[in-house]
Order: structure tokens, then C-alpha cells, then sequence
């Protein structure tokens, strides 16, 4: 157990630094667009709250790619809010333990909180780069995003990594890069 607060915080400050005419540019998750990047975090936000208040329902039981995401017009007040639900929920210990749902899929709640953290972690240096900005994720949530992807990328029912092959980095680069190259992206990715 690990507060994801600080991870939600730095995802809702980059989030206030995308300025509009960067909202159609691309980013490292192939289809997204900044936009709909964003789209993706409020919904994965809202998501992982449920599933941390194990308030199972819909918002639990859609597959992440069931739509192609989009914001809003008032994203830039629903898009913290969202962040700031999320890391509330998982402040509560009960969150951690027995089972919950995300994205129609049952897990235990402390993988449910692993996946939380590499989704913010990810994500967040997916918005970064598209944008342009300084990115230094939370420790925690950078080590538990690389813990649960190196277990994914040694699973043999997996081909490749949670969000596409992985990418080979050296064993010496930092542990950002690394974990980007496990989630299938290049850490040297441009726009």
C-alpha cells in the first residue's frame, strides 16, 4: 500500500500545462491524441476510484478500449477532480485488500492499485512528451509501475508488454526509461 496522491498530483499539473492548440497533437500511445489522452486519464481516473471504493458498476466494467475517449469541455475542472478522487479512494487500506474490478476484469485490490500507479505513471510520460514537459514521476509509483510491468512482460500468456511489445533498454538506464521500454514505448520518443 502507497499513497498514489503524489503521482495524481503531478498528472493533474501536467494536465494544466496542455495548452489548447496542443490538444491534436500526437503522443506515444498509438491512436491518441493529446485529447484523447487526456479522455483515457479521466476515465481510468474515475475507473480506479470505483474500483478502489469497490463500488463495482459501470465505470468498473467497461474495457478500457470499448471507445475512443474525449474530453469534455470542462475536463480542465473534472480531469483533477477525478485525480483527486482517485488517490482519496486508495488512501482507505480496504482498498488494497480482497478483490475489485477494473475495466471488466476482477483483481485483487493491491494488483488494482499496481495497475492505478503504471497507468498514471505511463500516461503521464505519455502526456509529457506530447506536450513538452518536465516529467519526474512519484518513486513509489514509478517503482510499483515497473514491479507490475516486469511481471507482465514475464507473464507466457502475454505476448509482449501490457501496452505493446516491449521495447529493449539497457539494465543501466534509469528506472523511467526502463519502464517505458516495458510498457512497449520508446523512452526516446518525440513528436
Amino acid at each position: 500500500m502507497f499513497d498514489l496522491g503524489p503521482q495524481a498530483r503531478i498528472v493533474a499539473r501536467l494536465a494544466a500545462g496542455v495548452r489548447d492548440e496542443r490538444l491534436a497533437g500526437a503522443t506515444p500511445c498509438p491512436g491518441y491524441a493529446v485529447r484523447t489522452l487526456l479522455g483515457h486519464l479521466q476515465g481510468l481516473a474515475v475507473a480506479f476510484r470505483d474500483a478502489g471504493r469497490k463500488d463495482l458498476g459501470p465505470t468498473t466494467d467497461t474495457a478500457p478500449d470499448a471507445a475512443e475517449p474525449d474530453i469534455g469541455p470542462g475536463w480542465r475542472e473534472e480531469l483533477p477532480k477525478a485525480l483527486g478522487e482517485l488517490a482519496e479512494a486508495w488512501r482507505d487500506p480496504a482498498a488494497w485488500t480482497g478483490m475489485t474490478r477494473a475495466g471488466g476484469v476482477d483483481l485483487p485490490g493491491a494488483v488494482a492499485g499496481a495497475v492505478a500507479a503504471d497507468k498514471l505513471v505511463v500516461h503521464g510520460w505519455d502526456l509529457a512528451r506530447a506536450t513538452g514537459q518536465e516529467y519526474e514521476p512519484d518513486p513509489a509509483a514509478l517503482r510499483a509501475s515497473y514491479g507490475f510491468l516486469s511481471a507482465a512482460a514475464e507473464d507466457p500468456s502475454r505476448e509482449g508488454g501490457v501496452f505493446g511489445p516491449v521495447v529493449p533498454v539497457p539494465e543501466d538506464a534509469p528506472l523511467l526509461d526502463r519502464t517505458i521500454g516495458l510498457s512497449g514505448r520508446n523512452p526516446g520518443w518525440k513528436p
